[in-house]
């Protein structure tokens, strides 16, 4: 109101009064310039942000206030933006609900340039069979495993292998089944100590002692923050792929089994209704599962339970299945079921591995091997043949003339690929 009534007296402009206001009210107009800017600015920041042009939410960039607004006070704590990821997959990586209702994992990896994945074949935690001699006794499962054996599994980015077993208290062994497996839920810690992320359940023994078996089984996963893939409470999640996305690769695990091969099998198949594992002894779900995985993934990896017991030559629904998968999209097989190795092979130029056999799953005296593939966002950089002894209950790393004898094996029954010194496998 000063300013407006001095420049409508323009008698004032000259004289005492004019040069007592004049001053006044240039400070005033200062202040109150000031006090407007830094009001507009402290709302600036703490609004939240308006959506940009591309749906993105922006944000906002730090002011620095003088100190002719501020003073030497305090400002108030302002609220951080959610830290967002970017990248290919930066969209659903930042949709944790959408990644849990799609079965998507993410981890760190040991490199920024490539992802390792590492499989092994079947293990068994049930005490009532020679397997658990050594652990039984001191509940500690590194009593059966060398500690470099362990070391190379927990190295791996991702550890996989064949849980061919349900974790239950319930439930009664299937009738007129000779083998019935079942280990205490308070083993599934085991996991954890050998370094294991995933595990397949579809194999011919994770429904030994039933429906409620089987359920408790994925239960008690769920609770050791193990992952699981193969079986499910309804046909839907059964054949449902894993997926990790690390490094900006998204790569897709599928697991069924051929076992057994039959209409009505002891080891039930999920259906749309019922708990079960899932079979592709009719292999329209597996290779439908196939095909949607690639659309959708980078690199897929199919793991199967099949091939003969004790047979190290594939027989001919493994061949027959091996075309058709790898058809459908797969770029990598890893096998098990027959409790021995079997040939590492390729088919349409897709690696096969048919069988890793016993990782660690009986008393016997008998070669084994773990497969770690290395991927980058190129595809499969490197595939290695990591040959292993089981004996006496214990697991072991081979080395020297003793890890030359099995990769001489797996030369010998393997056609069309070669494996050097290392294990790495080259296919033409």
């Amino acid at each position: 109101m000063g300013d407006k009534r001095a420049k409508q007296d323009p008698k004032n402009r000259k004289g005492i009064c004019h040069n007592f206001l004049k001053p006044f009210l240039i400070t005033f107009c200062l202040v109150t310039a000031a006090g407007i800017a830094g009001l507009a600015a402290y709302r600036w920041v703490t609004e939240p942000a308006q959506p940009a042009g591309n749906g993105q939410r922006q944000t906002p960039v730090a002011i620095v206030e003088s100190s002719a607004v501020s003073g030497n006070e305090e400002q108030p704590a302002q609220p951080e933006e959610a830290e967002t990821v970017s990248g290919k997959y930066g969209e659903i990586l930042n949709d944790p609900e959408y990644m849990t209702a799609n079965n998507i994992y993410t981890k760190d990896a040991a490199s920024g340039e490539q992802v390792t994945i590492a499989f092994a074949g079947d293990i068994l935690f049930d005490d009532r069979y020679a397997i658990m001699a050594r652990v039984a006794q001191s509940g500690d499962i590194t009593e059966g495993f060398a500690p470099d054996l362990i070391a190379e599994m927990k190295s791996a980015d991702i550890m996989m292998l064949n849980n061919e077993f349900p974790y239950s208290d319930r439930g009664e062994p299937l009738a007129e089944k000779q083998f019935t497996f079942r280990a205490k839920p308070s083993t599934a810690s085991y996991l954890q100590t050998l370094g294991v992320d995933i595990v397949s359940l579809a194999n011919n023994h994770a429904y030994d002692y039933g429906e409620a078996a089987l359920l408790d089984t994925m239960d008690t996963l769920d609770s050791a923050q193990i992952v699981f893939v193969g079986a499910g409470h309804d046909l839907a999640e059964a054949r449902q792929p894993v997926c990790y996305i690390i490094n900006d690769i998204k790569i897709a695990i599928v697991s069924a089994t051929q076992i057994e091969r039959l209409d009505n099998p002891d080891t039930k198949g999920a259906t749309e209704t019922s708990p079960g594992v899932f079979r592709c002894w009719n292999g329209d779900d597996l290779m439908e599962t196939v095909r949607e995985a690639k659309e959708n993934s980078d690199f897929v990896i199919a793991y199967l339970h099949w091939g003969t017991e004790n047979e190290d030559t594939i027989d001919w629904a493994q061949e027959k299945q091996a075309a058709e998968i790898t058809q459908a999209g797969a770029d990598l097989v890893i096998g098990d079921h027959s409790h021995c190795l079997q040939p590492v092979g390729t088919v349409n130029g897709v690696p096969v591995v048919y069988s890793l056999g016993n990782f660690w799953f009986s008393s016997k005296t008998i070669d084994t091997g773990m497969v770690k593939a290395t991927l980058t966002g190129d595809g499969l950089k490197s595939l290695q043949f990591i040959a292993c002894r089981q004996s006496g209950c214990r697991t072991e790393l081979l080395q020297g003339e003793e890890k030359r004898r099995v990769l001489d094996y797996m030369r010998s029954i393997s056609g069309g690929v070669q494996i050097d010194e290392d294990g790495y496998v080259t296919w033409r």
